[in-house]
């Protein structure tokens, strides 16, 4: 794959400065070295929080999580961040998370789900279940689930198992989800050399997450598995061209359309997995910020915009 071709002179600044701070064998290291690295490289792309923006820490259902707020929210994002089910919290995407507060006008409660190792599945699932839950019952059905990589695995899990149990999601923006698709083919063979993430770092973190055996036909830990995709909420899949995770987004819109549900794939051009933290100096990846928090601000309205 030809990343030099691909990947514009913007991108490359910041791939190498994330692999000065997060080197590409931190995964060797012990979990708790690389918990550190990874929460110091997110310190170093971290920006300050929009002033009209308000936070408050506390618990739900004894998870902890951060509420943002700006004025006088009608609606609220549900965030799941990233880190492969592994590394990652409430600091780590706290900016993320401000801004999409600010952008929208939205509540934003961010999960500090707990992590594997020490906690393996379904844990994290178990976790984001009950802030859903939570958030129902303490907002009302006006929620839009939304999260980046394994965050965005733990949002489509939810919205599965809310049907018929917890109607209060009005839609999802998942954004280069890893949502559990067969990793010998496409994307994952194509870019499974991409910088930031490959396809073993994908093995990696999948088996770390599972304590082992993968398991089968759990759509809690794959979306993708799922036999049933009927009756999800409007879902729109925001992708980086040059990442293994790519064509589960693709798999994903493929099979909701397939079900009478409504599913928009934005793939984008020349960007790589963990593009959100490049969104102020990357103008790729801040246009992609953009039309994330255009999405988020929509479903949360109840407006679908999107033709395929």
């Amino acid at each position: 794959m030809d990343y030099e071709r691909l990947i514009d002179e913007e991108t490359w600044e910041f791939i190498q400065k994330t692999g000065e701070l997060y080197p590409d064998d931190a995964v060797e290291l012990p979990i708790t070295e690389q918990r550190k690295i990874y929460d110091a490289m997110a310190r170093e792309f971290r920006m300050p929080r929009p002033d009209v923006v308000a936070t408050q820490d506390e618990t739900a259902h004894n998870v902890p999580v951060r509420i943002y707020t700006a004025g006088d929210p009608t609606r609220t994002v549900l965030y799941c961040h990233g880190g492969g089910f592994v590394v990652g919290g409430l600091d780590s995407h706290d900016d993320v998370c401000a801004e999409i507060c600010a952008q929208t006008g939205y509540r934003v409660v961010s999960v500090d789900y707990r992590l594997a190792p020490e906690h393996l599945h379904p844990a994290s699932f178990d976790d984001v279940w009950a802030v859903l839950t939570w958030a129902g019952t303490t907002y009302g059905r006006s929620i839009v689930l939304a999260g980046d990589s394994a965050g965005a695995n733990l949002c489509a899990a939810v919205a599965h198992h809310a049907r018929g149990r917890c109607e209060v999601v009005l839609g999802q923006v998942l954004i280069y989800g890893a949502l559990g698709g067969d990793m010998d083919e496409g994307s994952y063979v194509e870019h499974a050399h991409a910088p930031m993430l490959t396809r073993e770092d994908i093995l990696y973190y999948t088996k770390l997450r599972a304590g082992g055996e993968v398991p089968e036909g759990d759509p809690r830990f794959s979306p993708l598995q799922d036999s049933d995709f009927a009756d999800l909420p409007p879902t729109v899949l925001v992708t980086a061209d040059c990442d293994p995770v790519r064509d589960d987004s693709r798999h994903y819109r493929d099979r909701i359309q397939a079900a009478g549900g409504k599913a928009h794939w934005i793939n984008e051009s020349g960007l790589v997995h963990g593009y959100l933290r490049a969104r102020h100096s990357v103008s790729r990846a801040r246009d992609s910020f953009e039309r994330i928090s255009i999405a988020i601000e929509a479903l949360g309205q109840e407006i679908w915009s999107f033709e395929d």
